[in-house]
């Protein structure tokens, strides 16, 4: 486990839940990265890809923290699901996680914009 700039970080998901971001601010305590589960990463085209945890990063920065703990994710994963994933956020010209802040949307939005676009994906 290492922490790295929140900004250094390439999203795969293009929204945050307001519904999940709630229950992560449930938790979430600003003085304290020991409680914090480190948000899993794989390097993809030389950049550090979040393969989870973008709520945790989105509330992390919102809640002013610069840096977040991660851990490398050695999970076998389906790389060209996530390519293309990557591929929407810098479509979207999300760069980095501070840039989730800007792209929470209600439980219900991120069913229809998220989930059900990540199914037809499948």
């Amino acid at each position: 486990m290492f922490e790295l700039l929140i900004t250094e970080l390439q999203p795969s998901q293009l929204y945050v839940s307001e519904e999940k971001l709630r229950r992560v601010r449930e938790w979430f305590k600003q003085d304290d990265k020991a409680g914090f589960t480190p948000i899993p990463i794989k390097l993809h085209n030389g950049k550090n890809m979040m393969t989870d945890g973008h709520t945790r990063a989105a509330a992390a920065y919102l809640a002013g923290w610069e840096t977040v703990p991660v851990v490398w994710d050695e999970d076998d994963w389906d790389m060209r699901l996530y390519e293309t994933c990557v591929k929407w956020c810098e479509e979207a010209g999300m760069k980095s996680g501070a840039d989730l802040a800007e792209r929470i949307i209600s439980a219900e939005e991120y069913e229809v914009l998220w989930n059900l676009r990540c199914e037809e994906m499948l």
